[in-house]
């Protein structure tokens, strides 16, 4: 039994016997909202019946390759890396260093990912569409598949790896040379090679001969997409204080599938679950949003949202915000939650068009701090990620000093996906009419400036 459902009879239990408290009765309510689909609104007019949706187009991917959802994207899940529809694109991407990118998962050779399993989403709740079929679960991104590697012999990388590490002193340029062009599978292929072809570990030597934000950036890169996000949800909770931006990045506007990876790779890496730790360090309305979240059942893309279904949630969202003493957070976190990127472009196209303004400039007159930030993060996933990216960068680097870690973490999460990173930089020159790299190249020294703008190349 799914853990909020557990939680939503406890306290049914606990209110057959007592009065509950004004914080469980809150709690109950929010639980009750989250795990209970919405009824889709039907006409009352015979001829109009609810508007089926036709079958699911193939989802894209994230990493170096096809049109893909890293962080949210649009139907068929762009992800990270397309524009939203009916927008126009900030610029057609140049091609590909290792060619033409594929149309489906992987490159080609590479192989497929296995079926439902590490990853795999569970069954969610109700949809925003007429009864018929569902789109099946998108599979995971590239990276994001444990021990999926590009095929072929990449003993000479291996080679030059080492080369750069033996003896006196460290070939740093070789370092950013061989690592940044790699692409998520090619990148475990070198790592496990390395290990097979020298005996030796790649994390471990590159740990030992590098420093600071370069090999903070280095490290981040030989992780991999999901090796990274594991890592870094952890640093999101640890030490005193919470991360709110490095946990709104790595688990925020993401797949069921690529959720779930990180969920199941963070509970068998630490022995610890991802949901109690981040339930735990947060406090009550912002986690219960990421504990709707964690649990990797967001409708899934791919078919057009019920118009009614969604007038429906863009009236309760703005009932939930409007004219009311204190905001009715848990209906704003169970919409937000469940909905796909699909369903929550169409609301935010309903929204602006009911109530002529904005849902992003709403969210930030009614919210605020860390609830604000990742309602922003959710919907901007869905309606513009490389917008998205062009203005998590620029944060990293306004203002009086650079946020070097966010950098790093940010520009390594860029870069995996090479078509998406194109339109975060034609994104970014649109946004603050300066060029990414130079903006980068100027806020940083060193071989941790060469490695970002290797990446960002």
């Amino acid at each position: 039994m799914p853990i909020l459902h557990q939680e939503l009879l406890h306290l049914k239990a606990i209110s057959n016997r007592h009065t509950l408290s004004n914080r469980h009765m809150v709690h109950l309510q929010v639980l009750h909202r989250v795990t209970t689909p919405r009824r889709p609104v039907r006409s009352t007019s015979p001829a109009a019946g609810p508007l089926r949706r036709a079958s699911p187009p193939q989802q894209g991917h994230y990493g170096g390759h096809s049109p893909q959802p890293p962080y949210g994207g649009h139907s068929p899940q762009p992800s990270y890396g397309h524009p939203p529809p009916g927008q126009p694109p900030y610029g057609a991407p140049p091609q590909n260093a290792y060619g033409a990118p594929p149309q489906h998962h992987g490159a080609p050779g590479y192989p497929p990912p296995p079926g439902p399993g590490y990853g795999a989403p569970p069954p969610g709740p109700g949809n925003y569409h007429a009864p018929g079929p569902a789109p099946g679960p998108a599979p995971p991104s590239p990276g994001y598949v444990p021990h999926q590697l590009a095929p072929g012999d990449f003993r000479m990388q291996c080679d030059t790896l080492r080369k750069a590490m033996k003896g006196f002193g460290t070939d740093e340029k070789a370092l950013i040379h061989t690592l940044a062009p790699l692409d998520p599978y090619q990148m475990a292929a070198v790592r496990s090679t390395y290990s097979q072809h020298l005996g030796r570990d790649l994390y471990k030597d590159v740990q030992s001969e590098t420093r600071g934000y370069f090999q903070q950036g280095l490290l981040a890169v030989i992780e991999g997409p999901l090796g990274h996000d594991i890592a870094w949800a952890r640093e999101s909770i640890e030490g005193a204080g919470t991360k709110e931006w490095l946990m709104n990045d790595i688990l925020l506007g993401r797949s069921n599938a690529d959720l779930n990876a990180i969920r199941m790779g963070y509970d068998q890496k630490y022995h610890k679950s991802l949901i109690r730790d981040v339930e735990g360090d947060l406090s009550f309305k912002t986690a219960t949003l990421f504990k709707a979240v964690l649990q990797g059942s967001r409708h899934e893309d791919g078919l057009p949202p019920n118009p009614q279904a969604i007038d429906a949630e863009v009236r309760a969202l703005h009932d939930a915000t409007t004219g009311r003493m204190t905001n009715n957070v848990g209906e704003v976190v169970g919409i937000f939650a469940r909905a796909s990127n699909d369903e929550l472009r169409a609301i935010d196209r309903a929204f602006e068009a009911r109530y002529h303004k904005k849902l992003e400039k709403h969210i930030e007159k009614e919210f605020s701090g860390h609830m604000e930030d990742a309602f922003l993060h959710m919907l901007r996933s869905a309606t513009d990620p490389a917008r998205r990216d062009a203005i998590l960068l620029e944060q990293c680097m306004a203002g009086l000093g650079t946020k070097d870690e966010r950098l790093v973490v940010r520009v390594v999460r860029v870069h995996w996906n090479r078509e998406h990173k194109e339109r975060v930089k034609a994104a970014y020159r649109h946004e603050y009419k300066k060029d990414l790299i130079e903006r980068v190249r100027g806020e940083t020294s060193g071989d941790y400036r060469d490695l970002m703008v290797a990446l960002l190349q």
